[in-house]
């Protein structure tokens, strides 16, 4: 034993991080296998065990953990492909799916057309029922409804079912009545009961994110029960893990249960590894972006802890579980290039993806991508691409580039290819201010960590156009999600909704609630083998000024909660408050209402150890390579630059740019503006050579 392994399916490539107990690592990259993940998977693992002479059975029995970050569920939903589901729902409100919060998305776009529900209508059957917003039923429930609604389901052939009544936050009666009657008559169907899976207030953020888990529920267990079963008869008797959206990791079981956590898992990884990346030279806050072939993902962490929200989307569908707050945008390797009506140059968001991908990778592909421009501009060596696995056409892509984009906006095809990285680099820089600026954050203020196998090509432009000074680019960018996995703690998120106003607070049922929730953590990190020392708890409350209707989150203590200080929350309330928003309502005494209480019951995991590297001086002549040309887009020329080759870059290596830097799975483009220095554990720092001094003390100590 000894090996962990972080797995991470992008729609491009499914990217590995192998890491052993003797603190080495090691990169994989293979082409995602869309049709069943599990393939791309399971070549990545015969991959590495070549590479060390062993039979996959005897490689797989020296594996202990592996971390997996799955985008199955994911897709499901996007391509509408997931299970034929159906809802249980209070008599008068099936239609809440549709009538969402009744807010149109588009209020100028008369082309407007509402988001499919993932439950057309004849599916969702009325149930007579109620309960009032204190839990006291108004209308027993109907069972006949019940049965009358599973007995069509059976006819209809439907795989999951949803449940989800009006108020059963506060009385879970109904819901529990009707969920034991689906069980005795549909005992196969996979089935979601709202007020176990999001016992909060907001109707249509329960429904919707109800009907999200019973909807992807069925796909993700038979994803994880094939994949557990082929590990199985490879011989491996290790611990698999599965990657969730709040950045925890959470057992295949458990993940079975409650499939929705995974749903915007994939970027996930990110920002976990960036804390450990910038922790190393003393950071505490920090700006991840990674760029894979896919997507562009920007996260932005601020004393070591990530942003979290409770209000994401997925193909415009409420989901209301935690989640790392993450801003995705369609700004990727593989980005298309195309002409607008108006005759403008766009990036993204369609994607070549793995199959055909870009032009130059010769698959069948026909649209200029990212990719394609970045190799006529110099950028990538058409003959070290992947480490010369993947040999690039250059003669395709500048055909590709001169049909579509610059015989359109009638420019050569070197000013075409300039212009689209002109313009993926702005839209991503635009996604690293959703994160920053737009809530109350200077993206000055914080080191920008680069990653995905596309990030570092473009990492210094996004600086640029932010005046953002320092970057730190991870040795292992390439698989920055993998890594962040193997980093990652096994994490489980419970709320409870008590409506009420702070000072009113009934301290018995307010620590009630939280013991409640404390004693499901410990139960559920128990069966996950978590030793008692190993479990932290979080604390914090949803509340907002009286007559608001958004809250803000607060963390509190423990002691806050049992010992009664409603001082002490507030106190803690109105300054973070005045941070979000620039006031607080202190002085003028204006009442606070506690809306949800929430706990993070966290099961702290064994980390891998990196290799720290010794000392080797300024000097980087050893990795040297040769010259090529590149342009550079401050000067709108090509230059012959110095390339480097990364893996021999040590601790201490200064290069001055312009230059390129190689790896087998990514480049770092360093523009003349900046310069790097590597620090002891591989890692490139990029720093503006006008402020070097105010952070090399950091790299080099």
């Amino acid at each position: 034993m000894g090996f962990k392994i972080g797995i991470d399916v992008g729609g491009t490539f499914t990217d590995f991080l192998l890491t052993h107990e003797d603190e080495t690592a090691q990169i994989y990259k293979v082409l995602s296998t869309p049709e069943d993940p599990s393939i791309g998977l399971m070549k990545g693992l015969e991959e590495m065990s070549r590479d060390r002479n062993l039979p996959l059975p005897k490689f797989i029995k020296e594996v202990e953990t592996i971390v997996h970050g799955t985008t199955v569920t994911t897709n499901a939903v996007l391509t509408y492909r997931g299970a034929k589901t159906g809802l249980l729902t209070t008599k008068g409100i099936r239609d809440a799916l549709e009538m969402r919060r009744g807010v149109r998305e588009e209020q100028y776009n008369n082309r407007y057309t509402n988001v499919e529900p993932l439950v057309p209508r004849f599916l969702r059957y009325p149930v007579e029922e109620r309960c009032d917003y204190r839990g006291e039923i108004l209308t027993s429930i109907k069972k006949q409804d019940v049965h009358d609604a599973v007995d069509r389901f059976n006819a209809e052939e439907v795989d999951a079912v949803a449940i989800c009544f009006m108020n059963s936050f506060a009385n879970k009666e109904h819901e529990e009545v009707a969920a034991a009657i689906v069980r005795e008559k549909m005992p196969n169907a996979y089935l979601t009961v709202s007020s176990t899976l999001l016992p909060s207030i907001r109707f249509y953020d329960r429904i919707s994110t109800t009907v999200l888990n019973s909807y992807v529920g069925p796909i993700l267990m038979n994803y994880l029960t094939n994949l557990i079963r082929r590990l199985k008869e490879i011989g491996f008797r290790g611990v698999l893990l599965i990657m969730q959206s709040n950045g925890g990791v959470v057992s295949p079981e458990i993940a079975i249960d409650h499939a929705a956590v995974t749903l915007l898992s994939g970027p996930a990884g990110g920002p976990i590894a960036g804390i450990a990346y910038t922790a190393i030279q003393g950071y505490k806050d920090c700006i991840t972006v990674d760029m894979g072939g896919t997507s562009f993902d920007a996260a932005l962490i601020k004393n070591q802890t990530p942003l979290v929200t409770t209000e994401g989307e997925i193909n415009r569908l409420r989901l209301a579980l935690p989640m790392l707050n993450i801003v995705t945008i369609g700004a990727g390797g593989g980005s298309i290039g195309w002409i607008d009506e108006g005759g403008l140059l766009r990036m993204g968001p369609h994607s070549a993806g793995a199959k055909p991908g870009p032009v130059c990778y010769d698959l069948g592909g026909e649209l200029p991508t990212c990719t394609d421009a970045d190799l006529l501009l110099g950028y990538l060596d058409k003959d070290y691409f992947a480490g010369g696995k993947i040999p690039l056409n250059e003669e395709k892509a500048i055909q590709s580039i001169q049909t579509h984009i610059a015989e359109k906006l009638k420019l050569d095809v070197i000013e075409a290819a300039a212009g689209m990285y002109h313009v993926i680099n702005v839209n991503m820089a635009a996604g690293v201010r959703e994160v920053s600026v737009k809530k109350g954050q200077d993206p000055r203020d914080f080191p920008l960590v680069v990653a995905g196998g596309a990030g570092p090509n473009h990492a210094c432009m996004i600086a640029l156009e932010l005046e953002i000074p320092v970057m730190i680019i991870p040795r292992e960018s390439s698989i920055f999600c993998a890594a962040g996995m193997l980093m990652s703690d096994l994490q489980h998120n419970f709320v409870r909704t008590y409506p009420i106003f702070l000072e009113d607070l009934n301290l018995k049922k307010f620590q009630s609630l939280f013991e409640e929730m404390e004693q499901e953590g410990r139960l559920l990190l128990k069966s996950e083998h978590i030793p008692k020392d190993q479990i932290k708890m979080i604390y914090s409350i949803d509340m907002r000024y009286i007559k608001q209707y958004h809250e803000v989150n607060v963390i509190i203590t423990r002691e806050d909660i049992f010992k009664g200080k409603r001082t002490s929350i507030a106190n803690k309330f109105h300054p973070e408050h005045n941070r979000l928003y620039g006031y607080s309502l202190e002085e003028v005494g204006t009442p606070i209402e506690v809306i949800n209480l929430r706990l993070k019951c966290i099961g702290v995991t064994d980390k891998p150890k990196f290799l720290k590297m010794k000392y080797r001086g300024p000097d980087p002549s050893k990795a040297f390579k040769k010259k090529r040309r590149v342009y550079l887009p401050d000067k709108k020329t090509f230059q012959a630059v110095p390339v480097y080759d990364g893996d021999q870059l040590r601790y201490g290596h200064e290069i001055e740019g312009p230059a390129i830097i190689e790896q087998v799975n990514t480049t770092t483009f360093v523009s003349p503006e900046f310069s790097v220095i590597c620090d002891a554990y591989g890692s490139y720092t990029m720093v503006l050579k006008s402020r070097e001094n105010e952070f090399k003390s950091r790299v080099v100590q």
